[in-house]
């Protein structure tokens, strides 16, 4: 039986064409071990010139959201779905928000290697409305496709005997 306690790991994402490593933290399973919260941060870097150079400028975001198991495939192999809010922290070098609000929602397919270990990885999409508005033409980032793929360990859910 795969463990459905806390969970963390390590993920790395792709949101648009903004490339990220980050952390990710799940709560105990609800809803007959169906259902989590999941937070996570991202540390990313967005692509601009910058001077007369490409750079790549760091910005971070954290995510809230509900994860579901929609369906399993054989004992190790999880289908699932997630739908949550994020919060960008754009860097002043590319914009004169502080923050932007937006949402997400991804499916994703989990393969458990033990019953604590599962490597994961999971394809959607996001909307915040960011734009790099101190540089030309103001483009958007963070807005559209987004992947993440990453290992997550899961702890036994606590009983009470």
């Amino acid at each position: 039986m795969l463990n459905k306690g806390v969970g963390f790991g390590f993920q790395v994402s792709q949101n648009q064409n903004d490339f990220g490593l980050g952390l990710n933290f799940n709560f105990p399973y609800f809803f007959d071990n169906t259902a989590a919260i999941r937070l996570r941060g991202n540390f990313m870097f967005y692509e601009h010139a910058y001077e007369g150079k490409a750079v790549w400028t760091d910005y971070q975001n954290i995510s809230l959201g509900v994860f579901g198991v929609l369906g399993k495939v054989g004992d190790n192999i999880r289908l699932s779905g997630e739908l949550g809010g994020i919060v960008l922290f754009p860097s002043e070098l590319f914009s004169t928000n502080r923050n932007h609000i937006g949402w997400y929602g991804l499916f994703g397919f989990e393969f458990y290697i033990n019953n604590a270990i599962n490597y994961f990885i999971e394809i959607g999409g996001m909307d915040t409305g960011a734009k790099a508005d101190l540089l030309p033409l103001s483009p958007i980032h963070s807005n559209g496709f987004l992947i993440n793929a990453g290992i997550r360990i899961s702890l036994k859910q606590m009983t009470n005997n």
